[in-house]
């Protein structure tokens, strides 16, 4: 140990005049606080934190970390010591080459963790200083990111955690960054992720937790929580997206990211009251997956032909149809990567950005400071875009902006939730949109679901059930099936593929259009022009043993049978 007193240290590393010293000095002797010289110089900004703790260092020969290399942490070391005590004294152990540990601290002067968590620890070891930021965040980020990862499919239940409903923020807060917390919430997104589920359903139900996985596009349920772990989970979750832990009465919305592996996943939040508690729904997007090729998206060959020649056209509109969750967006998305190139300047409207497209403008709507669609809408047409992509098209004011922005040189893209292509335009002549705008802007319709694909590893010939055979006016006898399998989760799919119906405006749907013709009218006359319904293509696919004949009703009950055939 130095006989220097941390001042004169100070002086020779840093340059601290002596006269600003003297003055702290006098200071200190006239607090009643006892604090210790080097706080009260860091306090005046006379000297930072850590030319304080180089000068400790110095002071009792103890070497001084500025930040804590993460390949030096290791869960063993304090897997039988309280998260709590290492964030409250400061002080955390790692390793020190091969066989060696060092404890880190905050302040050398501390002898009695030290010995606590070498008698711990039960090894040599060492000591080090470190800033108390460093030794912070490595014992918040890593060593309760290892947590849970440890024993991903651990019985959740064993863990204990003890809640009080009245607690406050603070104490929420405690709760949510407990190891079990932590472990529960990893384990429910290495599940879901494992499971390739594309939204996770937390919901009240009776005495317990209910956690839901959609997989496939289907609801299954994935494991039961006891009731009191519920407000520490959602407070964990609401931690992770940066939300308002101590609101209950409102709804919240947020963002966050996983890493699992190589794989990166961006999860967008929704919490809502109930009046049985917090009901919330995490939708996982895998960026980490690459967009689809048009022609991988499982549209049949003529359509992918034709919607691929379209979108090369110099202007017009592009509706994609279809419910929620019918793939919509991810077939905009593979369009654009089309026509991503130097020579082109894209720009989107979306209602969230689901995915970063590299090289396209993407631009989020804010209802709150009325930033809708048509406001965006009318910006970015200033901005010389030769291809726009808006998200939906909700209200008369945007489906008018997106129409005359395709008949002054732009290709729009856009989505509409209607059950079929030949609604499409109904839709929007019901909005206000003059006939006219529309038998002159669009250029075809593509309306679509996503079926689910029989898994090939259970793949077996079944007999038709003869309600499906009625329903999709089929003549075969036999059809392909999954019986379930590890591989499919059980379920007899594994992947989804779209079916389409791709409405071009012919001459002949045109006139129907200039006529306000009904959808069923329009319909028909696109069957006649050579287009294949939903349930057709859906049929089609059947056929080839893709899928099932239950799936594609499934999909299509909201359809008409027009052209089944």
């Amino acid at each position: 140990m130095s006989d220097k007193q941390i001042g004169q240290i100070l002086i020779e590393e840093t340059g601290l005049d002596e006269d600003t010293l003297r003055t702290r000095l006098q200071q200190q002797a006239e607090l009643e606080s006892n604090k210790r010289i080097g706080r009260l110089l860091v306090e005046a900004g006379d000297v930072t934190e850590a030319d304080v703790m180089n000068a400790l260092g110095r002071q009792w020969d103890l070497p001084f970390l500025k930040s804590i290399d993460p390949d030096r942490l290791d869960r063993s070391l304090v897997k039988d010591i309280p998260l709590h005590f290492l964030k409250k004294r400061c002080i955390l152990p790692i390793l020190n080459g091969d066989d060696g540990v060092v404890i880190v601290t905050s302040d050398p002067l501390d002898m009695e963790s030290f010995d606590s968590l070498s008698n711990l620890i039960d090894r040599d070891c060492t000591r080090a200083l470190c800033l108390p930021d460093a030794i912070e965040e490595a014992i918040s980020r890593h060593f309760y990111q290892q947590a849970g990862e440890e024993d991903e499919e651990g019985d959740v239940e064993e863990q204990e955690v003890r809640l009080d409903m009245g607690e406050q923020a603070e104490d929420l807060l405690n709760l949510s960054t407990t190891a079990p917390v932590i472990k529960m919430v990893n384990s429910m997104f290495f599940q879901a992720a494992r499971s390739r589920a594309s939204d996770i359903h937390l919901e009240h139900f009776g005495d317990d937790m209910r956690v839901r996985l959609r997989i496939d596009g289907v609801l299954h349920d994935s494991q039961r929580l006891p009731l009191q772990h519920a407000a520490a989970l959602v407070s964990r979750l609401k931690v992770m997206a940066n939300l308002d832990i101590a609101e209950k009465r409102l709804p919240q919305d947020g963002r966050c990211k996983i890493k699992i592996g190589e794989d990166e996943i961006d999860i967008r939040l929704s919490i809502i009251p109930t009046s049985k508690g917090e009901r919330v729904v995490l939708r996982l997007l895998d960026k980490s997956t690459a967009l689809l090729d048009l022609g991988e998206l499982g549209f049949s060959e003529r359509v992918a032909e034709r919607f691929r020649s379209l979108v090369r056209s110099p202007h017009g509109i592009i509706p994609v149809t279809g419910p929620t969750g019918s793939g919509k967006t991810t077939t905009l998305y593979s369009a654009l990567s089309e026509l991503n190139t130097v020579e082109q300047n894209i720009l989107t409207v979306e209602d969230p950005i689901e995915y970063e497209l590299q090289g396209v403008g993407q631009m989020q709507i804010r209802p709150r400071i009325q930033l809708n669609f048509a406001n965006c809408l009318r910006h970015l047409l200033r901005h010389d875009p030769d291809v726009i992509m808006v998200g939906e098209i909700r209200d008369p004011e945007t489906a008018d902006m997106a129409i005359r922005a395709a008949l002054t040189g732009h290709m729009v893209f856009s989505t509409l939730h209607t059950n079929d292509s030949a609604t499409a335009i109904t839709r929007l002549l019901d909005m206000g949109v003059e006939p006219y705008l529309v038998s002159s802007s669009i250029l075809a319709i593509l309306a679509q679901r996503l079926v689910r694909v029989i898994c090939p590893a259970c793949r077996e010939e079944t007999a038709v059930n003869e309600q499906s055979k009625i329903a999709l006016q089929m003549h075969e006898n036999t059809v392909w099936t999954g019986s379930g399998c590890p591989e499919c989760l059980n379920t007899g799919f594994r992947g989804r593929i779209s079916i389409g119906e791709f409405l071009e405006v012919t001459d002949n749907v045109r006139d129907l259009i200039m006529q306000q013709a009904s959808a069923e009218a329009i319909k028909r006359a696109a069957v006649a022009d050579g287009m294949k319904t939903l349930r057709a293509d859906g049929l089609a696919k059947v056929r080839r043993g893709i899928t099932t004949p239950e799936e594609v009703i499934r999909v299509t009950q909201d359809s008409q049978t027009v052209g089944s055939e």
